[in-house]
This record gives C-alpha cells, structure tokens and sequence, in this order.
C-alpha cells in the first residue's frame, strides 16, 4: 500500500474530499448509497517528476484503481468498449 498522506496534506485533502462528496452525493444519509465516485490526486507543481503525488477517493481502494486504470486506457487508447456479451470488442 502507498504510504499515507503526510500531515501538511492530510486536513486539507479530506476537507477537500468530504466538499467533493457532498456536492456530488449530497449529504451523507443512512442507508442511502452514494451514487458518484472520484478520485482526487494532489501533487506539488515541479516536483511531480521525482516528488509525491497524494491520493484520496470517495470509493473502495480497488474500485477506484479499476476506474484510474480505464481511465488511462481511455486517455492513451487503448480502451475497447466491451461487446454486449462481455467481451471486448
């Protein structure tokens, strides 16, 4: 597991993260599942090459690696949309 968000980052990141989720899920209500994921990476400008980029979600670790990765599929086009039956296209 990557190592956590260091303690200058780590307030302001989840302020930032329980903002997103309210606006995109509207309070949080028992029993009432979210519906929208995100996932929030914050990185020093210049110091991305060889410095820490921090990440946060809304979502299951897992979930939200699977969306990032089709993400990037998407993004460097290698995506195929998957056929009716499954299977890729």
């Amino acid at each position: 597991m990557a190592d956590p968000i260091p303690p200058d980052y780590h307030a302001m990141m989840n302020g930032l993260a329980a903002g997103i989720d309210d606006v995109l899920n509207g309070p949080k209500l028992p029993g009432i599942p979210r519906k929208m994921g995100f996932i929030l990476l914050v990185a020093e400008f210049g110091r991305i090459e060889n410095g820490r980029v921090n990440y946060i979600s809304n979502g299951a670790r897992e979930d939200m690696i699977a969306m990032l990765r089709e993400y990037l599929a998407r993004l460097e086009g290698r995506y195929q949309e998957p056929a009716p039956d499954g299977k890729a296209c």
